[in-house]
């Protein structure tokens, strides 16, 4: 079947006719593919008015959805579970159309969703607060939690729907709605998602308008990051671009959620099982064509396990299935574009001129029509240049090696970036040195698995250049909501705190 083709019978059966939208006219994007480099077809997008105009609509939303019980908000994300899951097929085309990702993991983003969603309802009962003992006789000292209003979703193309189901699904048990501003990459994805939430909203008797997708670029997206009426902004994407969000949401007194860089790396230590680490390594630095947050950029290896580690990683790498992401078999899919493809062979070359040498991969494989197929690259790197400490957003693995404990989580920590780590050992010691307050630096930390592949369960987020901000499981609900300490007064009397006497 033709990717576009297939593409209009998935938005089809989501409830979507995106062809038929366009033909009134307006600003327009056009979807395209980066698994032949072909366009495929206009979708609608939106200007600043736009974007100003459902931000209005959002907040009307709000006032009447921040009343409705939790758990009869999470009956509304019930039925979305139950939707995604039905569509879930559909779902999984369009992110395999316009990511490229292998169908494993295009289904497997698309369950996350249904993850969440199962997660969300069952914290639609649990947006509990404290009570405090008071000093003061006959008062009781307590805290409460309430919707806070339209929070905005900024969402990146490598996980078109996952990242803004984490958000949405739990902004909306909360009590809040969302504006989407969806990646100009992956716009048939979220137009299919959009239209599958208004379906659960409409059957569930929720307000309209309780997520407003827009379609645009960043001056179109302006109003989301500079008006009042958006407490919070929820922004997945690069360093650079959060450099630019958070100035301007901050000067408003905003609520910043940032999921920026993510320059992850394993250590490998002398008495790690190999097979685990190659297992673990490959997966998180190929995966997704090295395109995810998570990707697994660098390698910091004991010195004696260090010829044996890269031979087998090679060899691994030698024989990855890199191709069609619907065809059976295939592991690591597309880059996104040619400006990726250039700036992985920017890399390279940087790489080379810095003493590094290229073990395997960083060539072009010729797979279908015009799109950037990669073998994954595999370099070692004489010391962690200031190109190993900026990430590139393609598969590339620097190797770095080490004598000392301390010397490997210097290294490790030696980045601007804080998202995901881990190491490879069977000495708990080491284990726990690295989970410990002066081991890994940042927001995820692993043992025995590799940087990609985080649960929702879990808060999901980093430290430093990353953002600060926390997505998804443990508390991170926290974050879409304002909390409000009350004291009550069930005594006669009128006693002040401290012991203060106004009398």
């Amino acid at each position: 079947m033709e990717l576009a083709e297939r593409a209009r019978a998935a938005l089809k059966r989501c409830g979507v006719d995106l062809p038929a939208a366009v033909l009134s006219g307006g600003r327009t994007v056009l979807a395209r593919t980066p698994v032949t480099g072909e366009e495929l077809f206009p979708v609608p997008a939106a200007d600043a008015a736009a974007v100003t105009d459902a931000i209005g609509k959002a907040h009307e939303a709000f006032l009447t959805w921040r009343t409705v019980p939790a758990p009869v908000r999470g009956a509304l994300v019930k039925r979305f579970g139950e939707l995604l899951t039905e569509h879930k097929a559909d779902l999984a085309d369009l992110v395999g159309v316009e990511v490229g990702k292998i169908r494993s993991e295009a289904l497997g983003e698309i369950q996350e969703m249904v993850d969440i969603c199962d997660y969300a309802v069952g914290l639609s009962r649990q947006l509990q607060g404290r009570t405090m003992p008071s000093e003061r006789p006959g008062h009781r000292l307590m805290e409460t939690w309430h919707p806070i209003g339209v929070v905005a979703v900024i969402s990146a193309f490598n996980f078109p729907a996952a990242v803004w189901s984490w958000n949405t699904a739990l902004a909306l048990v909360c009590g809040n709605s969302v504006v989407w501003k969806a990646s100009e990459l992956t716009p048939l994805t979220s137009h299919a998602c959009s239209a599958l939430l208004a379906r659960a909203a409409a059957e569930c008797g929720a307000p309209e308008n309780l997520n407003v997708l827009v379609v645009g670029d960043a001056e179109a997206a302006a109003p989301l990051l500079d008006d009042r009426r958006v407490p919070v902004v929820s922004a997945t994407g690069s360093e650079r671009m959060g450099g630019e969000v958070a100035p301007r949401v901050a000067a408003r007194f905003g609520r910043l959620i940032l999921e920026l860089g993510g320059n992850n790396a394993a250590i490998v230590t002398p008495s790690a099982d190999l097979d685990l680490a190659v297992r673990g390594i490959v997966f998180a630095a190929a995966g997704t064509a090295g395109q995810r947050c998570t990707t697994m950029r660098r390698v910091i290896v004991h010195e004696s396990r260090a010829e044996e580690l890269v031979s087998r990683i090679a060899a691994v790498y030698a024989r990855l299935p890199v191709g069609d992401p619907f065809a059976e078999g295939t592991l690591v899919g597309p880059l996104i574009s040619a400006s990726a493809f250039t700036s992985m062979q920017d890399a390279l070359s940087a790489a080379a001129a810095d003493g590094g040498t290229v073990v395997t991969g960083g060539e072009r494989v010729d797979v279908v029509g015009d799109g950037y197929y990669v073998r994954p690259a595999l370099v070692r790197m004489p010391a962690q240049t200031a190109l190993v400490q900026r990430e590139t957003f393609a598969p590339i693995l620097y190797v770095l090696t080490y004598n000392t404990f301390e010397e490997a989580v210097a290294l490790h920590n030696g980045v601007p970036q804080g998202l995901s780590s881990s190491i490879f050992t069977t000495d708990q010691r080491e284990a726990e040195q690295f989970l410990a307050a002066d081991g890994s630096d940042c927001g995820i930390v692993n043992v025995n698995i590799g940087t990609s592949g985080a649960e929702i369960g879990g808060a999901f987020g980093g430290e430093k250049n990353t953002g600060g901000g926390r997505e998804s499981g443990s508390d991170a609900w926290r974050g879409y909501m304002r909390r409000a300490t009350n004291t009550v007064n069930y005594s006669r009397e009128l006693p002040l705190a401290q012991g203060v006497n106004f009398g």
